[in-house]
């Protein structure tokens, strides 16, 4: 499925005469959101709610999305089916083209899921007019959540997309991040769409990303990227802290992740 412009031609006519034509232009571009908005704000609040005083914690990995409705619908059917799941992180490319209804259409698919849903913002979801469909849909581009006692930091990596023009990544926010809230966490988990040292990265701070900032987090456990449609563990910095990333939806393919009090464990799931 593809977004088109749609055109209406509005004709008013008198008698047996037209009296004029007006065109009504519905931009695909536009931001004038339909439905449920702040997804992940609110999400974020029923996961911790949730999650509360929990010492195992199992979620679902997906990503990239992106025009490929029919698999997104099977992928909520196969984690609804699953009781153990209780909440999903989305990470990124949820759109082709940045366009509203992408991002409405995407919402409202994975609205059907029995457990929250959070989304990162991907590449494609910065083109045209997405970086503000997104904040209106799903809130802030860098969020974070606690669930249990560990951590989630998620974060906008799309510099390409920002013209290096503003903090992507954001290394401030990170470091905020080792005391914000420090007595109700003591592990983290780092998402992001685009993973240091790819395309769409800020890769001048590709090093001190993790070296200086992400080491600084109590207990960073893994991270969790999108953007290169194949199912990788990349050991990027060879100091064990292993970047997960997930396939595309079009491969019927994603990840659970367990994480108990000593360690953590994933799966690939098939569907």
């Amino acid at each position: 499925m593809r977004v088109k412009t749609l055109t209406i031609v509005a004709c008013v006519a008198t008698g047996l005469a037209l009296a004029g034509c007006r065109y009504i232009n519905y931009h695909p571009y536009d931001v004038d959101v339909d439905g449920e908005k702040m997804v992940n704000v609110t999400n974020a609040r029923l996961i911790e709610s949730q999650c509360a005083g929990k010492d195992t914690i199992i979620f679902a990995a997906t990503g990239d999305t992106q025009g490929w409705y029919d698999e997104t619908k099977d992928f909520v059917k196969d984690v609804n089916r699953r009781d153990s799941i209780m909440f999903v992180v989305h990470d990124g490319d949820l759109t082709d083209y940045g366009t509203l209804k992408e991002f409405e259409w995407q919402r409202n698919i994975l609205s059907g899921l029995k457990v929250p849903y959070v989304c990162d913002i991907g590449n494609h979801d910065c083109l045209g007019t997405g970086k503000e469909a997104f904040m209106k849909i799903f809130g802030p581009p860098n969020f974070t959540f606690i669930a249990g006692r560990v951590k989630f930091i998620n974060l906008n990596t799309n510099a390409l997309e920002y013209d290096y023009g503003e903090a992507v990544p954001d290394l401030d926010y990170i470091e905020q991040q080792d005391t914000a809230r420090a007595g109700e966490f003591d592990r983290c988990v780092v998402t992001m769409h685009a993973r240091p040292y790819s395309d769409v990265f800020n890769n001048n701070v590709a090093k001190a990303f993790e070296i200086h900032y992400l080491h600084r987090l109590p207990g960073l456990l893994f991270c969790i990227n999108g953007h290169g449609h194949s199912l990788e563990q990349v050991d990027i910095y060879g100091d064990g802290i292993v970047y997960y990333q997930t396939p595309n939806i079009e491969k019927r393919q994603y990840c659970i992740f367990k994480i108990t009090p000593g360690s953590y464990s994933y799966e690939v799931v098939s569907f």
